[in-house]
């Protein structure tokens, strides 16, 4: 009885560690099927997911060695049962991968998460469907043909665009502004839209002062008589997003605060999604929507109002460019307004208040006061030259709205909401474009537009021939640059077109630049009707290069009188001018010239010059020539590998040497054959399959 007590507790720990032991290699086992499955597909999945597959080649292994040791005539073929495992771990991959991606599993859980959004959402979505229908655009949900009519000019296209215009002002929000930035893009609508859209207000009534004061009790976390000696509760404007009130700080200055609407962001965001839901429909659908990048646009456009939602972004771009113009000394001809950072938050922003009318109602002002009002429109358009050209961050939107006649006869800019910035390239490119206009020069155009686009036009170099190009660019400049011709918004929009019919895309701070000159020259010709745009623009541009050379003006020698000399000067003074201009035209290739040369130089000194063939020339190009060389490969080698299994299994029956009573050896080494065939035959499928296009 003693014995028997004594082997079974020396046998319980040897049957666990037995256990124990099995279940390692199990594991290992599986891990290791799992690993070369992932391998052999070449994909990425979680460990969860690679165990279980292995496991299932495990379990494969178990299966087919039960199936062996029943037929001791077959177990010669017991080396099969680790391709054939690792067949079925990744056949199971495959499966997986195919119906049930990984990463799914987690989407019902934020559908349930987020059926509360989505079932507003869907409400919101409903009313914008019945006001679209309700202004005669339901062929825009159905999907049906209609897009290339709107886009044409004629009565279905003009209606169209009233009907877009009129359904934006009904459902109001985002779509609003939305309009509002399409009215700016003659690239992309045609006149009509864009004449509709320019009429889009976005002054809706004022929210209740009661709720308005709750948000900026909130936002400054004390009352608002602790801050404000005084504020009116009726705002001064009404905008989708905010409104505007006249306020004096406690023993302060009179200033403007600008007060985020209350609930406007969820609205704001669920009227977002439905804009890039919709945007992103009409790219798969639409050719139109493809050539334009509809989905792009969109996108810029929700990252725009987004950081319009959030105050503290508009007070650091106004104190940017304040900064980089000096527009809060007391002297500056353009003043911008000081920010009261104390007071701002994201949703409330505290400005000085200044005094003045804005500029579409400036004209019998500046008259009344004896202003010069061409005077007036050149130092606002100066001003927006030099944040440009010398800076690189420029207010985006000079709307008359946004652009003020001081009290004191000089310039304000307010609303710093939409901020563009560009790098000393572009800034370099725009120069030397301008300058390019100055001499007439569609050559030198051509290369300055083209360093502009950047990379952009560098992937479409070989459907540009250059000498093309210039000649349309020749033809641009003789209709729209020409001695006596006005530069408008037009200009902007043959520009832009000539560059899409070519295939190049304007980069969106490129695009940004063009769109401030377009409204700007909109805004100054309402103050000053004879205000010549591209005359300052070049000008001003000329300026940047030779203000080197006019800085040290000719002085003549020493002992030289100014009467029987004064030719000199003067002929020496012609000689520098056109001196500068040939240097002008000269300027941008010498300046590319070090660079190029060092490059080259490098390029020798370490034994890495090479000449780049078109031919795949893009690494997209060779990846994907790789990649299809590799699926062709891998599906021969199935392919030959199945065939030599075939034969070696029908034709090598009883003609080989006898392994085993039943199995000769030609057939033993067809089914091993087969099985990588069928290994290989796998990747291959699921590799076409993965494929896209």
């Amino acid at each position: 009885m003693t014995s028997l007590a004594e082997g079974m507790l020396t046998g319980i720990p040897l049957t666990l560690l037995i256990a124990a032991t099995a279940t390692v290699l199990l594991v290992l086992l599986a891990l290791g099927l799992s690993t070369a499955s992932r391998r052999l597909l070449g994909i990425r999945v979680g460990p969860a997911r690679a165990l279980g597959a292995g496991l299932v080649g495990v379990a494969s292994l178990v299966v087919y060695g039960q199936v062996l040791h029943h037929r001791e005539d077959l177990g010669a073929l017991s080396t099969i049962q680790i391709p054939l495992a690792l067949f079925t771990a990744m056949a199971t991959l495959a499966v997986l991968e195919v119906f049930l991606p990984y990463g799914s599993w987690a989407r019902p859980l934020q559908a349930v998460r987020g059926i509360g959004d989505r079932l507003r959402r869907a409400h919101r979505y409903s009313q914008i469907s019945r006001i679209l229908v309700r202004n005669g655009l339901g062929w825009v949900l159905r999907g049906r043909g209609g897009w290339d009519r709107a886009m044409r000019p004629g009565a279905f296209g003009d209606q169209s665009a009233r009907s877009a215009r009129r359904a934006m002002e009904e459902c109001g929000g985002a779509l609003i502004k939305l309009g509002q930035v399409l009215s700016t893009r003659r690239d992309l609508l045609p006149p009509h839209f864009i004449d509709e859209f320019s009429r889009l207000q976005s002054d809706v009534p004022p929210a209740p002062w009661p709720e308005v004061e709750a948000v900026l009790r909130k936002e400054l976390g004390r009352p608002v008589s602790e801050v404000f000696e005084s504020i009116d509760h009726v705002p001064l404007a009404a905008a989708s997003i905010a409104q505007v009130h006249r306020a004096r700080l406690r023993d302060g200055p009179t200033v403007v605060v600008k007060i985020q609407r209350p609930g406007i962001r969820e609205a704001v965001e669920r009227d977002l999604d439905i804009v890039l839901a919709v945007s992103r429909s009409l790219q798969n659908r639409v050719r139109a929507a493809q050539a334009f990048g509809l989905r792009e646009l969109s996108d810029g456009f929700a990252q725009s109002v987004r950081e319009e939602l959030d105050f503290r972004i508009e007070a650091r771009n106004a104190s940017a460019v304040a900064k980089a113009t000096g527009g809060l000394r007391g002297d500056a001809p353009v003043r911008i307004p000081q920010v009261h950072y104390e007071y701002t938050s994201a949703r409330v922003l505290v400005q000085e208040w200044l005094d003045g009318v804005t500029l579409d109602r400036a004209a019998a002002d500046a008259d009344r006061a004896g202003y010069d009002r061409g005077a007036l429109a050149r130092t606002a358009f100066h001003s927006m030259l030099h944040q440009i050209l010398r800076v690189g961050i420029f207010h985006a939107d000079p709307h008359p709205g946004n652009m003020l006649l001081l009290e004191d006869g000089r310039i304000g800019l307010i609303d710093f909401g939409s901020v563009g910035r560009i790098d000393p390239a572009a800034r370099l490119a725009i120069r030397e474009l301008l300058v390019a206009v100055d001499r007439g020069d569609p050559a030198g155009l051509h290369d300055a537009l083209l360093t502009l686009l950047g990379t952009r036009a560098t992937l479409h170099e070989d459907l540009l021939p250059g000498p093309l190009l210039e000649r349309e660019l020749g033809r641009f400049m003789a209709r729209h640059l020409g001695v006596d011709a006005q530069p408008d918004t037009e200009m902007f929009t043959a520009l832009f077109r000539m560059l899409a019919r070519f295939g190049l895309a304007v980069p969106p701070e490129v695009a940004a630049v063009f769109r401030a000159l377009a409204t700007i020259e909109g805004t100054l010709t309402r103050l000053a009707p004879d205000f010549n745009l591209l005359q300052e623009a070049r000008a001003f541009a000329v300026g940047l290069f030779t203000d080197r050379l006019r800085s040290k003006p000719f002085a003549p020698p020493a002992g030289e009188g100014a009467e029987g000399d004064s030719a000199v000067p003067s002929a020496v003074s012609a000689l520098l001018h056109g001196a500068a201009q040939e240097l002008l035209h000269v300027l941008p290739m010498v300046r590319r010239l070090p660079r190029r040369a060092e490059r080259i130089s490098a390029a020798l000194e370490e034994g890495r010059l090479g000449v780049r063939i078109r031919v795949l020339a893009d690494e997209r190009e060779r990846r994907f020539v790789s990649g299809l060389v590799h699926q062709v490969t891998i599906s021969l080698m199935a392919a030959c590998t199945g065939l030599m299994g075939v034969v070696l299994v029908v034709f090598g029956t009883g003609r080989g040497p006898q392994v085993t009573r039943r199995l000769e050896l030609y057939p033993l080494l067809g089914y091993h054959v087969l099985a990588l065939s069928a290994i290989l035959m796998l990747r291959a499928l699921y590799t076409a399959m993965r494929r896209p296009g």
